[in-house]
């Protein structure tokens, strides 16, 4: 059986607390990009698990897919799985793409061995793989809070516009870039945006990551500066980085603009 695992982006970010068991609580959006990795399990044979497409850092045994299978294992006791992954969301990036691939290797067993999970029981599963896996479950827009793993359903539709995303080579490290921040109460409620107002965003709709991974690296404050220079209606750095994201009314030529950067560029659903 073969899946799509995608991405997400983050609309705004605020860390608002740092907690007793050393975790932060944040306030975010989660928004679903159809920028996707492919991801296909077997049953058969003995237990194999491979990966193409762009490099991920860490053994397999570190994967969160491989994870997801032995927490499943663990509890159902299943058979040998040949698993593939072909990776082309970036690491690094504050898209989630781990947590994708986790959320979508629970999702494809569960209808691979017909273990008849509920949504509870995959949220639990996925809870233990990743603040922000459990998004993926649902996979649609979400306003989170706690540790970025308690949702409240948002209508927000930004179907009308093309993202264009832009990582610069260097990966950010999640723990690093909250080792920086400087938890402080949120200055609004995330959930009240409108989409009426997207070109105001820019005032304020702001991510806690960006002052200072920007100071650190400036090229983040530079490819957001270039976004807003195409036209961008809003443009932000997603989740810890080290994406940033543009949101515009129609494609744009991006020729000569981000060389040795990763860039997608596509329609949001």
């Amino acid at each position: 059986m073969i899946c799509f695992p995608n991405c997400k982006i983050n609309l705004g970010l605020f860390i608002t607390q740092k907690r007793p068991d050393g975790y932060h609580n944040i306030e975010t959006l989660f928004y679903p990009v159809p920028l996707c990795d492919v991801l296909e399990i077997a049953e058969g044979g003995k237990n194999e698990f491979t990966i193409t497409g762009i490099d991920i850092p860490g053994g397999h045994q570190s994967n969160l897919v491989i994870k997801a299978y032995e927490i499943l294992n663990n509890r159902f006791k299943l058979p040998s799985v040949k698993i593939h992954l072909h990776k082309v969301i970036p690491t690094g990036a504050g898209l989630g793409g781990g947590s994708s691939n986790a959320a979508f290797t629970i999702r494809l067993l569960d209808e691979l061995f017909s273990l008849n999970l509920t949504t509870e029981q995959m949220h639990d599963v996925a809870g233990q793989l990743g603040s922000d896996c459990s998004f993926f479950i649902g996979n649609k827009p979400v306003y989170a809070t706690n540790r970025g793993d308690v949702f409240e359903n948002i209508a927000l539709d930004l179907s009308n516009y093309h993202l264009l995303l832009v990582k610069p080579a260097f990966h950010i490290s999640t723990p690093y870039a909250f080792s920086l921040a400087t938890p402080c109460k949120a200055p609004y409620h995330l959930k009240e945006i409108d989409i009426k107002n997207l070109r105001e965003w820019k005032s304020f709709v702001e991510n806690d990551f960006e002052k200072p991974l920007f100071a650190i690296h400036p090229e983040l404050k530079r490819i957001k500066e270039k976004l807003y220079d195409l036209g961008a209606l809003y443009a932000s750095m997603s989740g810890s980085g080290s994406a940033i994201y543009g949101l515009f009314s129609q494609k744009v030529d991006t020729a000569g603009m981000f060389n040795d950067c990763f860039t997608w560029q596509g329609k949001l659903l």
